[in-house]
């Protein structure tokens, strides 16, 4: 699998830009579809005080957005860092087809970026995590999934 510089080159360029200008973290993302980049993104977290505001993130809602789907099936991305675990997972769910990264984790980790403990607590058992979580009234909440199933108008993602 080889990535096209110049899309990383952007994502790059985004992340410098995004520090230099005080508008937030030192990320960037470029969604590319057929050698045309759809979107960027840069880190917004600080700007908006949004915790999912990832580059990544913002890239792939600017991106679907533009292409008016929630799938970017055929889309690669290109991300100035190796994506955390949400980022991770949002690449998943929006059906990119291949992730190019420059930064890697044990270099964000060294600028203060450290997303390791994530990766650990998703390995460990539900009673074994640091925030404390519990199932709740699963008789009720299937309803929704009840509902979804029957619904006519839902479009599978």
């Amino acid at each position: 699998m080889q990535g096209n510089p110049i899309f990383m080159e952007r994502a790059i360029a985004l992340a410098t830009e995004n520090v230099t200008s005080g508008r937030g973290g030192p990320f960037g993302a470029v969604i590319v579809r057929d050698g045309t980049i759809v979107a960027t993104g840069v880190n917004r977290v600080t700007a908006t005080n949004d915790p999912t505001a990832h580059a990544e993130v913002t890239a792939i809602r600017r991106a679907c957005a533009e292409l008016g789907s929630v799938s970017l099936a055929g889309c690669e991305i290109y991300s100035s860092c190796e994506p955390c675990p949400m980022c991770l997972a949002a690449i998943y769910w929006s059906r990119c087809e291949a992730i190019f990264y420059g930064n890697t984790a044990a270099d964000a980790a060294a600028a203060g970026f450290d997303d390791a403990f994530l990766y650990e607590e998703v390995k460990r058992p539900l009673d074994q995590r640091s925030l404390p979580i519990a199932n709740l009234m699963r008789e009720k909440a299937i309803s929704s999934f009840d509902a979804w199933r029957n619904y006519a108008g839902r479009i599978d993602y």
